[in-house]
């Protein structure tokens, strides 16, 4: 049984009567955040239970939950109300993003609880990214922690403009004004570094409920709102409809041959009938028709409804597409390069240059970062110089994708401005980031068509142009089979070319080191390269460690289906130690080579190449007749 909010039983409740109130309220939805242990959960506990909208089943879990796993004693732990996970329970600490809703007589309420250690960071993000007001919690013991300022900056740049910083803890200060003062002094100092306008500040108590709801007594000296004023107060719109008209296609709605619809949720502005779109990135325009919902047409189309969009044209838009206004500025932008603030959100550092998946809305493309361009010190806001990225950390980076996609400004339109980057292997996000504005490119720039093509010039040469890529460690044999094999090439009268990780490291990328990022450039470069040897007709022999499976991948991408040849020499790492026909691993082993592939540095070897070959089982003309009798039974030859 439940209890509502003038203090009576479900038997006295009147659910119609409730639910006609609740439809007319306007709808706040926010987060609170800050550094662990700030009482993040337990303040929204205070706020669940202060509105007496919990079961009486909830309390009687409560009550069990706390004798298990409470920090206060034989009380009630109001925070395990929010922390339901058991690990959340066991450890304290919050993990997971938890949504909880309440209301009161003024306004519904959506809060997510976000977590405030700094391994969860990518959680805190997922939570602001809805919101349209913060509550940044302090302990009043432990003042502005480095997770305060990275939770701040993260919001801001999530585009929230209110901001509340909710001294916590004030009980365990002795209700201190001072204290108040000094914290408050401190975070004003780095909201104005931030550019953060209007910060409310009030001192609680959210263990006893001191300034929540009600003005507290132990503290006298503020004369300020409560907190529950200051979210009653808040603005709630973000001005959505006044935007120009946006939605990214999930879905082309086809139920049957006479009916056509473009399926999705307005990200921004308004739509009627009449009104004239554009789909992006193609450029193609039309006229509205109708809109329809499962509960029938509309009039008008407004923010975050879901609709289908039934055009006069019969235009090719697929899922991804954007529809847009067609006559209204900002236009919407088109671009295959951008500006973008970007978190990084995995234990893997980015790799520049490396391959990722962007998804932005519906849409998902190959995408890489082209140049960091300086992460943020989070202490001093300061712009440092960077070339890596690492777990939590913020950068300024500039991005390209292998097509054009259609986006606005974060700050202008959050659905159509924010992406995400994913792993292309493991399917994990790794990145959250906001685009700035579109890099200009050069327009004049395209493909010259050419009368002698690829396939002209493998006619000439008698042979399937191919890419032959060995892999495996330093000292496996895979230069020297791969020398044979251009030499059996060669006295069959076929046209090849070996590129040599050594060889190219003299001239083409002289100027790369072996660190991670600089070994994921090198293998970029030769893969272009060996592109391009396949479009001349040539059969490219490429012999690289090439330790990245994402690398190869990238390079085999690069070129038709059949055309890329992985050949994995297959060597124990004991054997090419006891070859080391360069001195590398006894450097290595010595620590006079740093980034070693194999001793400091992973080695990611293919999981289905097309050739095995174990380069310590037979001789390298041996291993080379297999990889031509290869090439023969797969009509390249």
């Amino acid at each position: 049984m439940a209890t509502d909010l003038a203090g009576g039983t479900a038997a006295d409740f009147d659910i119609e009567t409730y639910l006609e109130e609740q439809q007319h309220k306007d709808l706040l939805r926010f987060i609170t955040c800050g550094s662990v242990d700030d009482g993040k959960s337990t303040l929204i506990g205070r706020l669940l239970f202060d509105t007496k909208l919990l079961f009486e089943d909830q309390l009687a879990a409560l009550d069990n939950v706390s004798r298990r796993y409470g920090t206060q004693g034989d009380a009630v732990d109001l925070a395990l109300l929010v922390d339901g996970l058991q690990a959340e329970r066991e450890q304290g600490i919050t993990i997971d993003v938890a949504y909880r809703f309440f209301a009161t007589p003024k306004r519904k309420f959506i809060v997510a609880d976000t977590p405030g250690h700094e391994q969860y960071t990518r959680n805190m993000a997922t939570g602001a990214s809805t919101a349209d007001l913060a509550v940044i919690l302090v302990d009043a013991r432990k003042g502005i922690l480095t997770q305060t300022r990275r939770h701040s900056f993260i919001v801001h740049l999530l585009g929230i403009r209110q901001l509340i910083l909710a001294v916590n803890k004030m009980d365990l200060v002795g209700f201190d004004e001072d204290r108040f003062t000094a914290i408050v002094a401190e975070y004003g100092r780095f909201a104005d570094q931030l550019g953060a306008r209007g910060v409310r500040a009030v001192p609680i108590s959210a263990l006893n409920g001191d300034n929540l709801f009600h003005a507290s007594r132990q503290m006298d000296w503020y004369a300020g709102p409560t907190l529950l004023d200051l979210l009653e107060t808040a603005e709630t719109a973000r001005d959505l409809a006044t935007r120009p008209f946006r939605m990214p296609v999930q879905w082309v709605n086809r139920p049957t041959p006479d009916y056509r619809g473009y399926s999705g949720t307005i990200a921004a502005g308004t739509l009627k009938p009449g009104d004239q779109v554009v789909a992006q990135p193609a450029g193609r325009t039309s006229q509205v028709v109708r809109i329809d919902t499962a509960d029938g047409p509309l009039d008008r189309g407004q923010p975050e409804q879901s609709v289908t969009v039934v055009l006069a044209d019969d235009i090719d838009i697929a899922r991804g597409d954007v529809l847009a206004a067609a006559e209204a500025e900002p236009a919407m932008m088109v671009a295959d390069q951008f500006a973008a603030h970007l978190l990084w959100m995995h234990e893997d550092p980015l790799l520049p240059h490396r391959d990722y998946l962007l998804k932005i809305g519906p849409r998902t493309v190959t995408a890489s970062v082209l140049r960091l361009t300086h992460t943020v010190n989070i202490n001093t806001l300061d712009e440092q110089p960077t070339s890596a990225l690492g777990l939590n950390e913020i950068a300024r980076c500039q991005i390209a994708t292998d097509r054009p996609i259609a986006f606005d400004p974060y700050q202008e339109v959050r659905d159509t401005g924010a992406f995400v980057l994913i792993d292309r292997f493991t399917d994990e996000t790794v990145g959250a980031g906001m685009i700035d504005f579109a890099l200009r490119r050069a327009t004049n720039i395209h493909w010259q068509a050419l009368d002698v093509d690829r396939a002209a010039r493998s006619r000439q040469k008698g042979q399937r142009p191919c890419i032959l890529w060995f892999t495996g460690l330093s000292g496996s044999g895979k230069s020297t089979v791969a020398n044979a094999i251009e030499k059996l090439l060669m006295a069959d009268g076929r046209h090849s070319y070996l590129l040599d990780g050594d060889n190219v490291r003299h001239g083409l990328n002289r100027d790369l080191g072996f660190t991670d990022q600089d070994r994921v450039e090198n293998i970029r470069r030769v893969a272009e390269v060996a592109r391009l040897m396949v479009d001349a007709g040539l059969i490219t022999i490429v012999s690289f460690i090439s330790p990245f499976r994402g690398e190869r991948e990238m390079a085999r991408h690069l070129v038709a289906e059949g055309e890329f040849i992985e050949i994995f020499v297959d060597t124990p790492l004991d054997v090419c130690e006891a070859r080391d026909p360069k001195g590398l691993y006894a450097k290595a082993r010595a620590g006079q080579l740093a980034n070693f592939t194999g001793i400091d540095s992973a080695y990611e070897p293919p999981e289905a190449p097309e050739i095995h070959l174990d380069g310590a089982a037979a001789p390298p003309e041996v291993l080379a007749e297999r990889v031509i009798s290869y090439l023969r039974a797969q009509s390249i030859l």
